[in-house]
């Protein structure tokens, strides 16, 4: 009869998740994982078989939360399309910016590492990308539909050109791209969303507000 587990999954899975981000899956260790978790090497293999399926563990598990805070900026209930999708790309800016020991993002760089020779971390990785660009066209047709984009351009190219953007920041990080850089990047990418009927409406609007207020003033 197998002996309870003593530790919590969760726990491992998180602890083996930070080797392999940092370290990258080839140059880490059993023995850095053993340390970094605190079991014994019998111990991991016998919960998870090898380093390799311990690895798809802590991948699956950064997806997962990589797919929640995408879900939740990008179908915020309080806030309109534009806006949500305007908080999504300053958020991420922002996160990117706070890395300041550039480790980078952990799908990127086990992509990089492993998409080529192994069909689980490809399919595992174009499956978030594939759902991260899903939750960004929603998004952009509902701001068509609500006049804040233009209803004239692709959103599924749009947002294959904001993912891109996304995901480049990361390698900006990488390669010694400072906060400041970044975030007005991010500013940047969003003056250059294509207006819809209802932003000119707003901006005349907001024109003539303030050529009243000025005349009144003067």
């Amino acid at each position: 009869m197998p002996r309870p587990r003593t530790f919590d999954e969760t726990e491992v899975i998180a602890a083996a998740r930070d080797v392999f981000w940092t370290r990258g899956y080839t140059a880490t260790s059993v023995d850095d994982l053993s340390a970094a978790t605190g079991l014994g090497k019998g111990s991991i293999y016998g919960a998870f078989g090898d380093k390799r399926r311990l690895f798809l563990r802590a991948l699956q598990d950064q997806i997962a939360a990589n797919d929640a805070t995408v879900r939740a900026q990008l179908r915020d209930p309080g806030l309109p399309a534009r806006d949500r999708l305007v908080n999504h790309l300053r958020a991420q800016a922002k996160a990117v910016a706070a890395d300041r020991s550039r480790r980078g993002c952990m799908l990127a760089k086990s992509a990089a590492e492993l998409a080529t020779t192994d069909d689980a971390v490809r399919r595992a990785v174009e499956g978030c990308y594939a759902r991260w660009r899903a939750e960004l066209i929603a998004c952009i047709k509902q701001a068509q539909r609500d006049g804040e984009i233009d209803a004239g351009q692709n959103p599924q190219a749009l947002a294959t050109t904001l993912l891109a953007f996304l995901r480049g920041l990361e390698a900006l990080r990488k390669g010694g791209a400072g906060p400041a850089q970044l975030k007005a990047a991010a500013e940047q990418m969003i003056a250059l969303l294509p207006p819809g009927r209802a932003s000119g409406t707003k901006a005349r609007r907001h024109g003539n507000k303030t050529g009243r207020a000025g005349a009144a003033s003067s």
